[in-house]
């Protein structure tokens, strides 16, 4: 038997309610790989399930995403070994641990161009983005995108993976600061949404032009807003809620904005079974190794110290992709 250090909630509620515990970690069973964990990935949907806003069965752990060797594997795994290098982002609740046992058919093997830490940072971001740009709207070059919330993890990878595919790209970010950010991951056009006019200095700059498709991870802040940002026939995509959820509205209000189309997806039908997840995968791969996709890690915090990660995403005094160190 294996100790293992994970981190688990008990009730929701503030940062404080996570909780460093060890516990025996059994073999790996039928089916499984135990992974040495070396790098854990942060998401917002963390901090969503640990408030209980996407309620969850209680005790339980958090995490969705991680990088790591593989240690042992059970039986009727065929396609890893011991010493893989290997990452994953929806093998069950648990991310945030030093080793678990994991689904063999959850995990990718990382290519030798590609860092355990990059595939702990970018596998859920940037397999939100891959679908994002290549399925909820395949982006063309010549089309008008806006992203808000351009300066964080996802917002980053979408804007420069974007660009490298012909884009024009505007954003939206939470300050200058952060505006400033947004410009150097690739928009050309970066405005405040804390300005509550950030709709007419944007279609100002862009001079008049509005977006083919517009990716809003921010929710109630902002979208009424981004309905007003999208051309006639074009799509606002909501995959996220920052701020609180998107408001309600009449269906008619989309054909009074323009004949829009509304969606909201998620990550995990896109990589639903093994095969699709590991195609997306290796597409992601692909463009970290054609330097169209970066990560910029903008804190690192020690296993232990999750409850800081959570209150520096919440304040949104990071930029950038976070990671738990085990």
């Amino acid at each position: 038997m294996t100790t293992a250090r994970m981190i688990r909630i008990t009730e929701f509620g503030s940062p404080d309610a996570m909780r460093l515990e060890t516990a025996e970690l059994p073999p790996p069973g039928p089916g499984e790989a135990q992974v040495r964990q070396t790098a854990v990935g942060f998401n917002y949907i963390d901090v969503y399930q640990r408030k209980g806003v996407y309620p969850l069965p209680l005790p339980t752990g958090l995490g969705h995403e991680a990088a790591g060797v593989v240690e042992a594997v059970g039986p009727e795994v065929a396609d890893l070994e011991v010493g893989d290098r290997v990452a994953y982002m929806n093998a069950g609740l648990g991310a945030y641990a030093d080793i678990r046992n994991v689904p063999a058919a959850k995990l990718v093997k990382i290519p030798a161009e590609v860092t355990d830490e990059q595939a702990a940072s970018l596998l859920f971001k940037g397999l939100t983005a891959q679908y994002l740009l290549k399925k909820t709207h395949a982006v063309q070059p010549g089309d008008m995108v806006l992203v808000h919330a351009a300066a964080g993890g996802v917002g980053q990878i979408l804007c420069r993976w974007a660009k490298a595919l012909g884009a024009e790209v505007v954003g939206t970010a939470g300050s200058a600061e952060k505006c400033a950010i947004a410009r150097a991951a690739g928009c050309d056009v970066a405005i405040d949404y804390t300005d509550p006019d950030w709709p007419d200095r944007l279609l100002k700059e862009t001079g008049g032009r509005k977006a083919r498709v517009v990716y809003d991870s921010v929710g109630r802040d902002t979208f009424l807003k981004s309905l007003d940002c999208a051309a006639p026939f074009g799509l606002v995509v909501v995959y996220g809620a920052a701020s609180g959820p998107a408001p309600a509205i009449e269906p008619e209000l989309l054909n009074k904005k323009g004949n829009l189309f509304l969606t909201r997806p998620s990550v995990f039908p896109h990589n639903a079974d093994p095969a699709t997840f590991r195609a997306n995968a290796a597409d992601l791969f692909d463009a970290i190794a054609a330097g169209m996709v970066k990560v910029d890690i903008g804190r690192r915090f020690p296993l232990a110290e999750a409850a800081k990660a959570h209150r520096a995403a919440e304040s949104r005094a990071t930029t950038g992709a976070i990671l738990l160190l085990p």
